[in-house]
């Protein structure tokens, strides 16, 4: 198999718990990530886990992760001590016969590894288009770019997406033996998915628009993945 394109577990990166869900495929990795908005960095701050919400983008095999100079955990993260960053869909609630078999279906992603300060200005801008365009596609060549001040403020964090692993649940529940009605019987329990899902709304434009300010296509035609 090509390496490229497997995960190679670590230490850190194998799946122990549920390893039947683990996915090894790279591709798998890059769909998880590529259809979030949202992820979770977690860091040591001062002796203590903190684990915060942060936007995020991919580009290639290098996540990037950007917020203020002066927000104490991008410090920590920078700083060379190891980070994980997750990402999950939560996909379906699964209801079983016994409590004990409840579940979620899901996807999830979780990578391992040391972040670096981006440098590079022009590193620093491919960055932050890559944040922009996971949130709002489209957006980063339809808006003002960023100007010294606010390239001044913001500090763009690289994370190798070569330490990760990926873990997905599918189906419905995986009731005990005993649990399940004889054949013919009626089931005195109802089980199955309960089905989540995320939807886009209708668009609700900044009061200081002008009156009759188009919609552009990269609003109207938002799809999440």
């Amino acid at each position: 198999m090509d390496d490229v394109a497997t995960l190679s577990p670590t230490h850190r990166s194998t799946v122990r718990r549920g390893a039947k869900r683990a996915r090894t495929d790279r591709a798998d990795l890059h769909a998880v990530l590529d259809a979030g908005l949202v992820g979770h960095l977690a860091v040591v701050l001062d002796g203590a886990p903190v684990v915060l919400p942060t936007g995020y983008g991919r580009h290639g095999e290098t996540l990037y992760l950007h917020g203020s100079t002066g927000a104490a955990t991008l410090r920590a993260a920078a700083a060379g001590g190891p980070v994980c960053f997750t990402v999950t869909h939560l996909d379906g609630v699964v209801y079983a016969r016994s409590a004990f078999h409840h579940s979620v279906n899901y996807r999830c992603a979780v990578v391992h590894g040391t972040a670096r300060t981006v440098e590079d200005p022009q590193e620093k801008l491919l960055g932050l288009e890559v944040l922009t365009e996971q949130l709002a596609p489209g957006s980063w060549t339809a808006t003002r770019r960023p100007d010294r001040r606010e390239l001044a403020a913001t500090v763009v964090l690289a994370l190798d997406l070569a330490e990760a692993s990926v873990k997905i649940r599918t189906g419905p529940p995986g009731d005990d033996e005993r649990d399940l009605p004889a054949a013919g019987s009626p089931d005195p329990v109802w089980a199955g998915v309960l089905p989540l899902r995320t939807v886009v709304g209708t668009p609700e434009p900044d009061p200081l628009l002008p009156a009759g300010t188009p919609l552009p296509a990269r609003v109207a035609g938002r799809r999440l993945r």
